[in-house]
Protein backbone atom coordinates (compact mmCIF):
# COMPACT_ATOMS: atom_id res chain seq x y z
CA UNK A 1 0.00 0.00 0.00
CA UNK A 2 1.10 3.56 -0.82
CA UNK A 3 0.61 6.17 1.47
CA UNK A 4 0.16 9.44 -0.33
CA UNK A 5 3.03 12.82 0.56
CA UNK A 6 1.00 15.58 1.63
CA UNK A 7 2.37 18.37 -1.10
CA UNK A 8 3.00 21.35 1.43
CA UNK A 9 5.54 18.89 2.83
CA UNK A 10 7.76 18.66 -0.45
CA UNK A 11 11.19 19.41 -0.63
CA UNK A 12 11.60 21.81 -3.80
CA UNK A 13 14.52 24.17 -3.00
CA UNK A 14 17.13 20.82 -2.76
CA UNK A 15 18.65 18.08 -3.88
CA UNK A 16 17.59 15.44 -2.05
CA UNK A 17 19.44 12.10 -1.29
CA UNK A 18 18.58 8.69 0.78
CA UNK A 19 20.85 6.34 1.80
CA UNK A 20 19.85 2.83 2.15
CA UNK A 21 21.55 -0.14 2.72
CA UNK A 22 21.64 -3.65 5.09
CA UNK A 23 22.18 -3.01 8.87
CA UNK A 24 25.53 -2.37 10.18
CA UNK A 25 27.22 -1.54 6.28
CA UNK A 26 27.96 1.90 7.23
CA UNK A 27 25.13 4.09 6.06
CA UNK A 28 25.90 6.42 8.52
CA UNK A 29 29.84 6.26 7.91
CA UNK A 30 28.84 6.59 4.06
CA UNK A 31 26.57 9.64 4.58
CA UNK A 32 28.44 12.25 7.32
CA UNK A 33 31.53 11.70 5.17
CA UNK A 34 28.94 12.45 1.86
CA UNK A 35 28.13 15.58 3.86
CA UNK A 36 31.29 16.80 4.45
CA UNK A 37 32.50 16.28 0.81
CA UNK A 38 29.56 18.07 -0.16
CA UNK A 39 30.32 21.35 2.29
CA UNK A 40 34.31 20.85 1.06
CA UNK A 41 32.56 22.05 -2.29
CA UNK A 42 30.63 25.22 -0.53
CA UNK A 43 27.45 23.46 -0.73
CA UNK A 44 25.35 23.99 2.40
CA UNK A 45 24.40 20.77 3.39
CA UNK A 46 21.63 19.12 5.93
CA UNK A 47 21.94 15.72 7.31
CA UNK A 48 19.05 13.84 8.46
CA UNK A 49 19.29 10.59 10.80
CA UNK A 50 16.10 8.56 10.26
CA UNK A 51 17.29 5.61 12.83
CA UNK A 52 15.72 5.54 16.89
CA UNK A 53 19.65 5.14 17.90
CA UNK A 54 20.21 8.40 16.63
CA UNK A 55 23.90 7.93 15.38
CA UNK A 56 23.83 9.05 12.06
CA UNK A 57 25.56 12.12 12.70
CA UNK A 58 27.74 12.02 16.02
CA UNK A 59 30.49 12.08 14.08
CA UNK A 60 29.54 15.44 12.47
CA UNK A 61 28.78 17.13 15.87
CA UNK A 62 31.14 14.74 18.26
CA UNK A 63 27.73 13.95 20.19
CA UNK A 64 24.18 12.27 20.35
CA UNK A 65 21.81 14.80 19.77
CA UNK A 66 18.11 14.81 21.00
CA UNK A 67 15.96 13.16 18.10
CA UNK A 68 13.07 15.51 17.46
CA UNK A 69 10.75 13.01 18.43
CA UNK A 70 12.54 13.86 22.00
CA UNK A 71 11.99 17.65 21.60
CA UNK A 72 8.35 17.45 20.40
CA UNK A 73 7.34 15.09 23.72
CA UNK A 74 9.11 17.77 25.81
CA UNK A 75 6.81 20.23 24.37
CA UNK A 76 3.46 17.82 24.63
CA UNK A 77 3.79 18.07 20.68
CA UNK A 78 3.01 21.72 20.59
CA UNK A 79 5.78 22.38 17.47
CA UNK A 80 5.30 26.27 17.34
CA UNK A 81 7.20 26.84 20.94
CA UNK A 82 10.41 24.78 19.39
CA UNK A 83 13.27 26.69 17.83
CA UNK A 84 15.34 25.87 15.66
CA UNK A 85 18.49 25.41 17.94
CA UNK A 86 16.25 22.63 19.61
CA UNK A 87 16.38 19.86 17.09
CA UNK A 88 19.58 21.44 14.36
CA UNK A 89 22.86 21.06 15.20
CA UNK A 90 26.10 22.57 13.10
CA UNK A 91 28.48 19.32 12.81
CA UNK A 92 31.61 19.63 11.23
CA UNK A 93 32.12 22.52 8.60
CA UNK A 94 29.04 23.49 8.85
CA UNK A 95 27.23 20.67 8.29
CA UNK A 96 23.59 20.94 10.03
CA UNK A 97 22.49 17.69 11.49
CA UNK A 98 18.88 16.66 12.73
CA UNK A 99 18.07 13.38 14.25
CA UNK A 100 14.64 12.16 13.54
CA UNK A 101 14.71 9.68 15.86
CA UNK A 102 12.27 6.84 15.53
CA UNK A 103 8.98 6.02 17.68
CA UNK A 104 9.23 3.08 20.59
CA UNK A 105 9.59 -0.43 19.70
CA UNK A 106 6.05 -1.65 18.54
CA UNK A 107 4.43 1.55 18.86
CA UNK A 108 4.46 3.77 16.10
CA UNK A 109 5.79 4.11 12.40
CA UNK A 110 9.06 5.97 11.15
CA UNK A 111 7.09 7.83 8.33
CA UNK A 112 5.31 9.66 10.59
CA UNK A 113 8.61 10.66 12.06
CA UNK A 114 10.31 11.49 8.91
CA UNK A 115 6.67 13.60 7.98
CA UNK A 116 7.45 15.58 11.52
CA UNK A 117 11.12 16.29 10.69
CA UNK A 118 10.24 17.70 7.44
CA UNK A 119 7.61 19.61 8.70
CA UNK A 120 9.83 21.07 11.30
CA UNK A 121 12.03 22.48 8.95
CA UNK A 122 9.89 24.07 6.83
CA UNK A 123 7.92 25.67 9.63
CA UNK A 124 11.21 27.26 10.16
CA UNK A 125 12.55 27.69 6.38
CA UNK A 126 15.50 25.89 6.96
CA UNK A 127 15.16 24.21 3.54
CA UNK A 128 15.36 27.56 1.34
CA UNK A 129 18.84 27.65 3.20
CA UNK A 130 19.71 24.39 1.98
CA UNK A 131 21.83 23.03 -1.38
CA UNK A 132 22.04 19.43 -0.53
CA UNK A 133 19.52 17.16 2.11
CA UNK A 134 21.01 13.91 2.98
CA UNK A 135 18.50 11.10 4.55
CA UNK A 136 20.53 8.46 6.39
CA UNK A 137 18.08 5.82 6.40
CA UNK A 138 17.59 2.51 9.42
CA UNK A 139 18.77 -0.54 8.33
CA UNK A 140 17.12 -2.65 4.96
CA UNK A 141 13.84 -1.93 6.04
CA UNK A 142 11.73 -1.08 3.31
CA UNK A 143 8.20 -0.97 4.95
CA UNK A 144 6.14 2.21 3.99
CA UNK A 145 7.40 4.22 7.35
CA UNK A 146 10.99 3.31 6.45
CA UNK A 147 10.18 3.60 3.22
CA UNK A 148 8.89 7.12 3.25
CA UNK A 149 12.38 9.76 2.59
CA UNK A 150 12.20 8.15 -1.09
CA UNK A 151 8.97 10.56 -1.12
CA UNK A 152 11.35 13.53 -0.72
CA UNK A 153 14.46 12.30 -2.67
CA UNK A 154 15.80 12.75 -6.33
CA UNK A 155 17.95 9.75 -5.26
CA UNK A 156 18.63 6.60 -3.32
CA UNK A 157 22.01 5.54 -3.05
CA UNK A 158 22.27 2.04 -1.60
CA UNK A 159 25.56 0.65 0.28
CA UNK A 160 26.93 -2.59 0.21
CA UNK A 161 29.79 -4.94 1.10
CA UNK A 162 30.42 -7.70 -1.64
CA UNK A 163 29.00 -10.58 0.32
CA UNK A 164 25.82 -12.49 0.12
CA UNK A 165 23.39 -11.02 2.74
CA UNK A 166 24.40 -7.36 1.99
CA UNK A 167 23.28 -8.13 -1.88
CA UNK A 168 20.50 -9.82 -1.10
CA UNK A 169 19.69 -6.32 1.27
CA UNK A 170 20.01 -4.29 -1.80
CA UNK A 171 18.06 -6.46 -3.53
CA UNK A 172 15.14 -5.88 -1.95
CA UNK A 173 15.95 -1.60 -0.97
CA UNK A 174 15.32 -1.87 -5.32
CA UNK A 175 12.44 -2.94 -5.22
CA UNK A 176 11.07 -0.62 -2.17
CA UNK A 177 12.43 1.97 -5.07
CA UNK A 178 11.37 1.04 -7.72
CA UNK A 179 7.45 0.87 -5.88
CA UNK A 180 7.77 4.34 -5.20
CA UNK A 181 9.45 5.93 -8.21
CA UNK A 182 5.64 4.95 -9.82
CA UNK A 183 4.38 7.82 -7.56
CA UNK A 184 7.52 9.88 -6.89
CA UNK A 185 10.57 11.45 -8.60
CA UNK A 186 12.98 8.98 -6.76
CA UNK A 187 14.92 6.99 -9.02
CA UNK A 188 18.08 4.31 -8.21
CA UNK A 189 21.38 6.92 -8.90
CA UNK A 190 23.62 3.81 -7.97
CA UNK A 191 25.81 1.31 -5.79
CA UNK A 192 28.86 2.45 -2.95
CA UNK A 193 30.97 -0.15 -2.03
CA UNK A 194 31.94 -0.06 1.40
CA UNK A 195 34.42 -2.39 3.78
CA UNK A 196 35.33 -4.47 0.85
CA UNK A 197 38.58 -5.27 -1.31
CA UNK A 198 36.70 -6.50 -4.21
CA UNK A 199 33.71 -5.93 -5.83
CA UNK A 200 33.08 -9.14 -8.17
CA UNK A 201 29.91 -10.13 -6.13
CA UNK A 202 28.80 -6.49 -6.27
CA UNK A 203 29.90 -6.54 -10.20
CA UNK A 204 27.64 -9.65 -10.95
CA UNK A 205 24.80 -8.59 -9.57
CA UNK A 206 24.84 -4.86 -10.76
CA UNK A 207 25.13 -6.17 -14.50
CA UNK A 208 22.44 -8.36 -13.93
CA UNK A 209 19.95 -5.95 -12.55
CA UNK A 210 20.93 -2.87 -14.00
CA UNK A 211 23.27 -1.27 -11.41
CA UNK A 212 26.11 0.52 -11.44
CA UNK A 213 28.74 1.23 -9.14
CA UNK A 214 29.55 5.23 -8.04
CA UNK A 215 32.19 4.50 -5.38
CA UNK A 216 34.19 2.12 -3.87
CA UNK A 217 35.16 1.80 -0.30
CA UNK A 218 37.64 -0.43 1.23
CA UNK A 219 37.99 -2.17 4.84
CA UNK A 220 40.71 0.58 5.96
CA UNK A 221 41.38 0.46 9.69
CA UNK A 222 41.49 4.53 9.70
CA UNK A 223 37.64 4.02 9.37
CA UNK A 224 36.75 1.87 12.02
CA UNK A 225 39.21 4.53 14.15
CA UNK A 226 37.19 7.47 12.69
CA UNK A 227 33.96 6.22 14.30
CA UNK A 228 35.97 5.57 17.49
CA UNK A 229 37.60 8.89 17.33
CA UNK A 230 33.80 10.60 16.60
CA UNK A 231 35.44 12.15 13.61
CA UNK A 232 34.39 12.36 9.98
CA UNK A 233 37.49 10.95 7.57
CA UNK A 234 38.14 14.37 6.65
CA UNK A 235 39.27 15.16 10.15
CA UNK A 236 41.71 12.18 10.92
CA UNK A 237 45.62 12.61 10.90
CA UNK A 238 46.88 12.74 7.01
CA UNK A 239 48.28 9.77 5.08
CA UNK A 240 48.18 8.32 1.76
CA UNK A 241 45.24 5.54 2.02
CA UNK A 242 43.02 8.67 3.69
CA UNK A 243 44.03 10.75 1.10
CA UNK A 244 42.33 7.96 -1.54
CA UNK A 245 39.39 7.53 0.58
CA UNK A 246 38.66 11.72 0.83
CA UNK A 247 39.32 11.91 -3.11
CA UNK A 248 36.85 9.01 -3.58
CA UNK A 249 33.97 10.96 -1.51
CA UNK A 250 34.40 14.13 -3.44
CA UNK A 251 34.36 12.49 -6.31
CA UNK A 252 31.02 10.82 -5.18
CA UNK A 253 29.60 14.47 -3.95
CA UNK A 254 30.53 15.84 -7.59
CA UNK A 255 28.95 13.00 -9.46
CA UNK A 256 25.44 13.73 -7.99
CA UNK A 257 25.88 17.01 -7.84
CA UNK A 258 26.26 16.93 -11.17
CA UNK A 259 23.57 14.95 -11.72
CA UNK A 260 23.70 11.11 -11.43
CA UNK A 261 21.80 9.54 -14.09
CA UNK A 262 18.95 7.36 -12.99
CA UNK A 263 19.09 3.62 -13.19
CA UNK A 264 16.41 1.31 -14.16
CA UNK A 265 16.98 -1.61 -12.41
CA UNK A 266 14.83 -4.57 -11.80
CA UNK A 267 15.03 -6.66 -8.80
CA UNK A 268 15.62 -10.33 -9.11
CA UNK A 269 13.81 -13.18 -7.46
CA UNK A 270 15.48 -14.44 -4.27
CA UNK A 271 16.08 -18.12 -5.68
CA UNK A 272 17.72 -16.15 -8.95
CA UNK A 273 19.97 -14.04 -6.16
CA UNK A 274 20.78 -17.14 -4.14
CA UNK A 275 21.93 -19.19 -7.71
CA UNK A 276 23.09 -15.53 -9.25
CA UNK A 277 26.30 -15.47 -6.54
CA UNK A 278 29.23 -17.11 -5.39
CA UNK A 279 31.91 -19.38 -6.62
CA UNK A 280 31.58 -22.01 -9.27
Amino acid sequence: MQVALDPALRIDTAKVFAVYGKGGIGKSTTSSNLSVAFSKLGKRVLQIGCDPKHDSTFTLTKTLVPTVIDVLESVDFHSEELRVEDFVYEGYNGVMCVEAGGPPAGTGCGGYVVGQTVKLLKEHHLLEDTDVVIFDVLGDVVCGGFAAPLQHADRALIVTANDFDSIFAMNRIVAAILAKSKNYKVRIGGVVANRSAGSDQIDRFNSAVGLKTMAHFPDLDVIRRSRLKKSTLFEMEPSPELERVQHEYLKLAEALWAGADPLVAEPMKDRDIFDLLGFD
